[in-house]
């Protein structure tokens, strides 16, 4: 953008708006309030959970009404191909100081253009009570049904990351379920499940731990006990040595925008180290920064809830979301639906 462009973003009688469509951890007014005031703009933030319904809101909307959009990374081709994603410059982009796994080429690009960019991630794993679990043993899943921890276990209620742990606990890699290996986490899922006390979702699977009504959430991770540990520092999150599950969710422009340079600014503020940071802080819920610049932005006590030291080996042993077609799909919500009628 030109210089001039610049100042007059800048400068607060001039102020504009920008209306982005995010997941909730992007409403922190600690994460938007200095983009806000750095351009004297005002940003109009519109929540949703589900790409499904964030598509469906573009696809209700017209061309102009929305600038900014925050999609799960394994989305960003079907945003594409529905036309809802303008070409980013990709040399305007930070990837370079990425983490490696997290530039995610393969998600954010199409036809070899820039559509996206990750902005933060995370894992589905084991989280726990280190006052009341032996740490050491929640480096191996095949812990969880030994019987040592039966009844004090809480399974997060969502298919695809717990079957993919599942699935990781056979020695059978997330991209690798398909229907014929899919019979083979039947017995071990329902193992699982005689193990455990619960299946909940994210509010009641935090409550749970948080209470000591479980010690354990498979499934769980940083996102799950970071927001906690404030208030109850023994609780903890690592992968085992099995593996894990990475979730990534990326940031991009909608086409159409009547303001593309300055959504572009709002989407490089996200990746910097300092918007970095406070998005992974974020008070709905706390995540990895894919900026690997981020750790200097951060505080040692942040650091440490995130694991941050231990990224680069966390990253080696962890493996994206089953990506299931029509009929895999189908297939893995009965498994699941079976395995909660037990």
């Amino acid at each position: 953008m030109t210089a001039a462009t610049l100042a007059a973003m800048s400068c607060p009688g001039l102020a504009q708006e920008l209306n982005a469509l995010v997941w909730c951890d992007h409403t922190d007014p600690a994460l938007i309030e200095p983009f806000e005031e750095k351009f004297g703009v005002k940003v109009n933030l519109k929540e949703y959970e589900g790409t499904a319904a964030g598509l469906a809101i573009l696809d209700q909307s017209q061309p102009g009404d929305w600038d900014v959009l925050v999609i799960d990374a394994v989305d960003v081709g079907r945003a594409v191909e529905a036309g809802y994603l303008a070409e980013l410059p990709a040399d305007q982009l930070p990837t370079q100081n990425f983490f490696p796994e997290l530039v995610m080429a393969e998600n954010n690009m199409v036809d070899g253009k820039t559509y996206a960019v990750t902005e933060k991630f995370g894992y589905n794993t084991i989280s726990y009570d280190k006052t009341k679990v032996d740490p050491a043993d929640m480096e191996d899943m095949a812990s969880l049904t030994s019987g040592k921890y039966d009844g004090r276990i809480g399974i997060y209620d969502y298919y695809l990351p717990v079957l993919g742990l599942v699935a990781l606990g056979q020695g059978i890699n997330t991209a690798d379920i398909t229907p014929d290996t899919l019979g083979s986490l039947k017995d071990p899922l329902m193992a699982l499940r005689a193990a455990s006390k619960q299946v909940s979702d994210v509010v009641s699977a935090q409550t749970a731990l948080a209470t000591g009504e479980v010690d354990i959430v498979v499934g769980g991770g940083e996102w799950l006990t970071a927001v906690l540990a404030a208030d109850n520092p023994n609780l903890d999150w690592t992968i085992p040595k099995q593996g894990g599950l990475r979730w990534a969710q990326s940031i991009g422009v909608v086409a159409g925008s009547t303001q593309p340079d300055l959504a572009l600014e709002f989407v490089k503020y996200i990746v910097s180290p300092e918007g970095q940071a406070k998005l992974a802080t974020s008070s709905c819920y706390w995540g990895m920064p894919a900026n690997a610049k981020t750790g200097d932005a951060l505080s040692m006590e942040q650091r440490a809830i995130l694991r941050w030291q231990e990224q680069p080996d966390f990253l080696k042993r962890a493996q994206l979301y089953p990506i299931p077609d029509a009929a895999l799909d189908t297939a893995m919500q009965d498994l699941w639906t079976e395995m909660l009628n037990q």
